[in-house]
């Protein structure tokens, strides 16, 4: 019907359309067979998506039933389990979860010493697939190929007729997938290598210091796993070093770069969970004990963090869907004032309802005292508002916005004759521009 959003990063070619072309496969089954109503387009993605992590966590089991034995396997499947961020991000259809999905697949091809499932040609399909739907994919098995090339006996075979070949076919399928939806030819990869690291512009969207993924992010993602992960590293085996070096590599490379988030490095978890469930398995008087904990510890904060915390821009969602079924739809104009992509947008409405959020693109001419539209609106609410609906023609039918923003645009909701007509939980740790409830105002 013509109506959605494409963000500024399909614009400068950083994203590729092979991933998003399997959900879009998705969708296009729906509709054919009639069954492309909203909640179905919200739900079936995160089902398949769930499904293959359920296909992943299986395979990881049967991994280590082939390096090691049935206990140990048990031990690393409970721990893969238990993880609460595992829990939190693996029905998420994010490019990290798909990557992350990959790489244990690809794993169970890796030829390990006294490996029988060793594959070369497999795994290096299943990493360069990781790599044309997220670039960075490649970054914890830069050890893991290079190990096994000095280890290869036949090097030249290796190369001339697994790695070649296997990148060729990906990269062209994925080039030919771009050149059909961009018209153009556009190699993303190296578009995505550019903007994040020659140019380091991720920095816009916050950056950390250089050792917050040791401090912070690799211990939060572990949780109370981390003991164990340290205990089953100082155990395992010599052969399984080059997981833990994948580990610490993969880390180290991303903190180099100053944009830090705790997904990026969620590729690294099942490495570190397979240390974790060495040590539970060594853990003889002890392992009942610390399964229950281990259990216990994560099942509160996935539980906590997959059902009540920040949902509030999800729940929002469904009050926007029901002006879809309004008679008044093409009247209907929301606009969303919170940090620029705070909810979902069409994905979640399906219909052509007017909308609009703040914007936020990073500056890509050089101009050093660039602001985007968010912050401007942050830096002065009520001013900017005037400003931007000077007529009352322009203004949106209905408001939504953090509790937090309420006190300082009062004064515009009152004059303007907005109502409120619910407010929406979302975290119970508000902190800046994010606040504890969203509030939905409709003018009258």
């Amino acid at each position: 019907d013509n109506y959605g959003y494409l963000t500024w990063e399909w614009a400068l070619g950083l994203r590729g359309y092979s991933y998003p072309l399997v959900l879009a496969s998705i969708y296009k089954a729906l509709q054919l067979l009639a069954k492309d109503d909203v909640q179905l387009l919200i739900w079936v993605p995160r089902l398949a998506q769930a499904v293959l992590a359920a296909f992943a966590d299986v395979k990881l089991y049967s991994l280590v039933r082939h390096l090691e034995n049935a206990e140990t396997a048990k031990c690393v499947y409970f721990c893969q389990l238990c993880s609460w961020f595992t829990w939190y991000s693996c029905t998420r259809t994010l490019t990290n979860t798909t990557e992350t999905i990959l790489t244990i697949f690809a794993l169970s091809y890796y030829p390990i010493k006294s490996s029988k499932m060793g594959s070369s040609c497999k795994y290096l399909a299943l990493v360069a697939l990781a790599v044309v739907i997220r670039p960075t994919a490649v970054i914890p098995w830069i050890p893991l190929v290079f190990s096994h090339f000095l280890k290869e006996q036949r090097k030249a075979d290796l190369i001339l007729h697994n790695c070649i070949p296997v990148g060729l076919v990906t990269v062209g399928t994925s080039l030919i997938i771009d050149r059909v939806f961009f018209g153009e030819w556009v190699l993303v990869q190296l578009n995505f290598l550019k903007f994040n690291v020659l140019q380091n512009l991720g920095t816009f969207y916050g950056s950390h210091p250089w050792h917050w993924y040791f401090t912070q992010g690799l211990p939060v993602i572990l949780g109370t796993h981390l003991p164990f992960f340290i205990h089953g590293c100082v155990l395992a085996p010599k052969r399984y070093r080059i997981f833990l070096m994948a580990v610490i590599w993969t880390v180290l490379v991303y903190s180099m770069l100053s944009h830090k988030e705790f997904r990026f490095i969620y590729p690294v978890l099942p490495f570190c969970v397979f240390f974790c469930g060495y040590s539970l398995k060594h853990l003889k008087a002890w392992k009942k004990a610390a399964a229950s904990f281990l259990l216990l510890s994560n099942l509160i904060p996935a539980l906590y963090t997959g059902l009540i915390h920040q949902r509030g821009t999800l729940d929002v969602m469904s009050h926007i869907q029901q002006l879809c079924s309004n008679s008044d739809q093409s009247h209907a104009f929301v606009f969303i004032m919170m940090p620029c992509h705070s909810t979902p947008f069409y994905s979640h409405v399906h219909c052509p309802l007017k909308m609009r959020f703040l914007q936020c693109p990073p500056d890509l001419t050089g101009n050093g005292s660039y602001i985007d539209e968010a912050d401007v609106f942050y830096s002065n609410p009520l001013g900017w508002l005037n400003k931007e609906f000077y007529n009352d023609t322009l203004l949106p039918s209905h408001l939504i916005f953090f509790s937090v923003l309420e006190q300082e645009i009062s004064s515009f909701l009152a004059l303007k004759g907005y109502e409120k007509i619910a407010t929406i939980f979302h975290t119970h740790v508000p902190q800046g521009r994010v606040g504890s409830h969203i509030y939905i105002y409709r003018k009258k």
